[in-house]
């Protein structure tokens, strides 16, 4: 293990609070200090904006700004995507004004997978902790300033946990979940590696619904919010469906509004970028709702 401080200068559309905060991932928190804390891979990172520089403490592998640039997507143009996006209507123009800071992250296929068969029926606060949990009693520690952290488990460190053992994380009903997908995946059954290579999205998403609990919504998280990266899916969830709805279907009941209809209205509207309208869309809507109920 290596402590580094890397600094990143001249990153536009970096903003901590949009990019840990719009519904993508959930072993990032907040510290005192404005700065973030996360486990990522085998590394632990400390990461503070100051002015135009990105601060980056961290402890881990020795590669670790390829990682970075990898994980933080900073070999994409987000000012492009963003000038392309804001003139399609002035929705997406106040929404791109309000998360400008959004990057989609690649996070680990396998963390990915799991995190978000976790977050099914379930709140932010309690996928953290849930998460949190299982890294501790699975995952490897690392000790860094005092305080002791932990990696995400692979799927072979947890291919004998049994359904009660996860149970007692707290899982609820996803402990048969995340039992059977486990199974699936160091049995061979699925081969997320294979499943990486295949540029068919259609394809690895039929097989991401194959794993237990992983249902339409969560398979299209997957497919957005980890290294897949299919800018292309757009995850629906009531969120989702109400902005939808609010801003072009306009329907008097919002549960009514089909899953095809919002679809639809996403690939003719977006497009190819269809995931990052929906991020900037869902994230500008939900934060404003819940500033101003």
């Amino acid at each position: 293990m290596k402590e580094q401080d890397i600094t990143l200068k001249n990153i536009d559309s970096f903003d901590l609070k949009d990019i840990f905060s719009c519904g993508q991932c959930f072993r990032w928190n907040l510290q005192k200090d404005g700065s973030y804390t996360g486990v990522v891979s085998q590394n632990v990172l400390n990461i503070k904006k100051e002015g135009q520089e990105i601060k980056i403490k961290t402890i881990g592998e020795e590669n670790i700004l390829e990682m970075i640039n990898e994980y933080f997507d900073l070999s994409r143009d987000y000012q492009e995507i963003k000038e392309k996006l804001s003139k399609i209507d002035k929705n997406m123009k106040k929404s791109i004004a309000y998360g400008q800071g959004i990057r989609i992250l690649n996070q680990d296929l396998w963390e990915t997978i799991i995190s978000f068969i976790i977050s099914a029926n379930n709140n932010i606060p309690r996928i953290k902790g849930i998460i949190e949990r299982l890294s501790q009693k699975y995952g490897d520690k690392i000790t860094w300033g005092g305080k002791d952290y932990y990696t995400f488990p692979t799927a072979e460190q947890l291919k004998d946990v049994t359904i009660s053992e996860y149970r007692q994380l707290g899982l609820g009903f996803r402990d048969k979940r995340l039992f059977e997908t486990t199974q699936k995946v160091v049995n061979h059954e699925i081969d997320l590696q294979k499943m990486q290579r295949n540029p068919n999205t259609l394809e690895v998403r039929e097989q991401l619904l194959s794993l237990s609990g992983v249902g339409p919504k969560v398979a299209d998280c997957i497919l957005l919010f980890s290294t897949l990266k299919r800018l292309e899916v757009f995850p629906i969830d009531v969120w989702v469906r109400r902005v939808m709805n609010d801003l072009y279907l306009k329907q008097p009941d919002e549960n009514k509004v089909s899953k095809k209809q919002i679809e639809t209205i996403a690939i003719n509207k977006f497009g190819d970028l269809a995931g990052l309208a929906q991020q900037y869309l869902f994230y500008w809507r939900r934060e404003k709702l819940e500033s101003n109920p």
